[in-house]
């Protein structure tokens, strides 16, 4: 499950650094890119012979609300396990990575970063391990409110931390992200695991292609584990994960003035064996007329058919390396849970 994006309002032209109190604020996106994005999103998706629409807009503030609550469900591994590995491995990660800026993508609240930040900024266990003098955090997210939240409580806790938030799409605009560093790439999470094997093959490929040889990739990503474990954390007892799925209806409701309703739809969570992902799906009740009048369209469904809310994407080590030496990295850490279930690795440019 991925970070969010939301339609707030900008209060500095695409670009520029608006001034704030203990924290820079850069934007680079026009003040209509998630609308529009929305817009296309939309029209391309639910007018596909396979329907479907992306995770980005599964998190209005209900849907943010309620995937917080999904990382305390039994059932929901990924966040536990990622927080166990940082717990555990934090020093030696950012000892091995060496780097003077933490540069995160798709931060979201930056909550999981704090255990990097307490090594980077030499607060970690009072151990004095520092890693450079003058140590940055980059915050990257297409949620204004999201950057701005975190950078807030951020500047408190850190105060010797030079703390810039980026509004930008990561996955297009990699090359306006601040250079100083030398800078580890942090992205985390298992995000990478929503893209398709094409949009991951391009998205290391452009992310190598901004980083300086030496500096390195920080990669959350959930491995290969049962079926019954898999589906379960995206199809949970209490229906938590149902009503997170449904809720991207009334997010297009709201922002395009449509019509669907939730109730018209069941929630599925399946897992595909050949390409190695979960599928989270709505699957229309009964025979449908969707109109969003915003954009002038209808959509029809018929009963039985499903929409793609999500793919997950799941690993293996061997994978990961193929398709991360194959962009131009090379190992340089992993570690994992207590279970085996989940990885963080880290790869520098080669």
């Amino acid at each position: 499950m991925t970070t969010q994006a939301d339609r707030s309002t900008r209060t500095a032209s695409p670009g520029t650094t608006a001034p704030t109190q203990g924290w820079r604020y850069v934007d680079h996106l026009p003040a209509d890119f998630s609308d529009d994005l929305l817009r296309r999103d939309v029209e391309s998706g639910l007018t596909a012979a396979d329907k479907w629409l992306p995770p980005r807009w599964f998190y209005d503030r209900t849907g943010s609300e309620l995937f917080e609550d999904i990382t305390r469900l039994p059932e929901y591994y990924p966040t536990r396990c990622e927080a166990e590995i940082l717990s555990a491995h934090a020093a030696e990660i950012m000892a091995r990575a060496n780097g003077r800026v933490l540069l995160e993508l798709g931060s979201g609240s930056s909550s999981k970063t704090r255990l990097l930040l307490d090594r980077l900024t030499q607060r970690g266990a009072g151990s004095g391990e520092g890693l450079a003098d003058g140590p940055g955090y980059v915050s990257v997210d297409v949620s204004e409110s999201a950057l701005r939240d975190a950078a807030i409580g951020l500047s408190s806790e850190y105060p010797d931390l030079d703390i810039t938030a980026v509004r930008a799409d990561f996955t297009s605009q990699l090359d306006a992200l601040p250079a100083d560093g030398p800078r580890v790439v942090a992205f985390l999470g298992s995000t990478i695991g929503n893209l398709d094997p094409t949009e991951r093959g391009s998205f290391l490929t452009a992310l190598r292609a901004v980083l300086r040889p030496g500096e390195h990739l920080l990669l959350g990503a959930d491995l290969v584990k049962a079926p019954d474990i898999l589906v379960a954390a995206y199809d949970d007892a209490t229906g938590v994960t149902a009503a997170f799925n449904k809720n991207v209806l009334r997010v297009l409701d709201e922002a395009l003035d449509a019509d669907a309703d939730p109730d018209d739809f069941d929630h599925l969570a399946r897992w595909d064996p050949h390409r190695r992902w979960i599928e989270m799906r709505l699957r229309a009740r009964r025979d449908l007329r969707l109109h969003f009048r915003d954009l002038d369209l209808t959509v029809a469904l018929r009963r039985g058919e499903d929409i793609r809310t999500e793919i997950s994407a799941k690993f293996d080590r061997d994978t990961l390396r193929a398709e991360l030496r194959s962009a131009g990295f090379v190992d340089a850490g992993w570690w994992t849970d207590s279970r085996d279930w989940f990885s963080l690795s880290l790869w520098r440019a080669a």
